[in-house]
């Protein structure tokens, strides 16, 4: 079988991720509820979300953002109701923020058994990342990821179509034979697509808004969406005519 380049995507393609933060953001909200008597759930949530989407163009995927968010909705609000700030409930706040990424992460179930057929059937795998280095790292070495991408491992704390291009340029494959796999359609498969590289879309069960975009494209490469990575070793054998010769 001739080789083909995969690009794997980490975080709700390969492990749980998006399920974190939907804890804590449920654990905060409860919070919030019971020092705000006069708000929702729901408005708290979108609040949060709003915060948290605006912070990303200047500080991109980075860890600090996350807790930052969940602290400014605290300071909104309390603005808003006229509520003195207590030290106390703002580092309950951040404590709540920052678990999420002190939690010991969970592969999905099949994740080791798709890497391993993956490097069984000669293909080159790489990782591609968004997020700061020390908790990214912290999860690829907790699960002992790094014999199946050996130096193929990229992080950007900004995940876009710029960083992308840094990855194909650095390993340098054929794009009829290289695959973008991974769960954001804003930053793993529009990216590729607009690359020219082929992209696997494999949809995460807890989706969060900022990875959904719509693809309004007419690709010049494959793309195709799987319903879980489990079917990802048998389609790209059933594609092999995408391999270079």
């Amino acid at each position: 079988m001739n080789q083909q380049t995969l690009i794997l995507d980490l975080d709700d393609t390969l492990i749980h991720c998006n399920k974190y933060f939907k804890q804590a953001g449920n654990e905060f909200a409860k919070r919030m509820k019971e020092w705000f008597k006069n708000i929702s759930v729901k408005e708290v949530k979108q609040k949060q979300l709003e915060f948290d989407l605006k912070s990303i163009n200047k500080h991109g995927l980075h860890s600090s953002r996350y807790p930052e968010s969940l602290v400014t909705t605290y300071l909104y609000f309390c603005k808003q109701f006229n509520k003195g700030l207590k030290a106390n409930e703002i580092e309950q706040v951040r404590k709540i923020g920052e678990s999420v990424f002190k939690i010991e992460v969970e592969p999905f179930p099949e994740m080791y058994e798709v890497l391993d057929k993956l490097i069984e059937d000669g293909h080159h795998l790489h990782l591609f990342t968004g997020g700061d280095h020390k908790n990214q790292y912290r999860k690829i070495k907790q699960l002992k990821l790094e014999p199946y991408f050996q130096n193929g491992v990229f992080i950007f704390e900004h995940k876009n179509p710029k960083a992308l291009k840094k990855v194909l340029r650095k390993i340098n494959s054929e794009k009829k034979s290289t695959w973008m796999i991974g769960n954001s359609l804003k930053t793993d498969i529009k990216p590729a697509l607009d690359l020219g590289i082929n992209a696997v879309h494999i949809p995460a069960e807890i989706e969060w808004s900022y990875n959904i975009v719509d693809i309004d494209m007419e690709p010049n490469s494959t793309f195709a969406e799987l319903t879980s990575i489990l079917h990802l070793p048998d389609y790209l054998k059933e594609h092999h005519f995408y391999r270079a010769m």
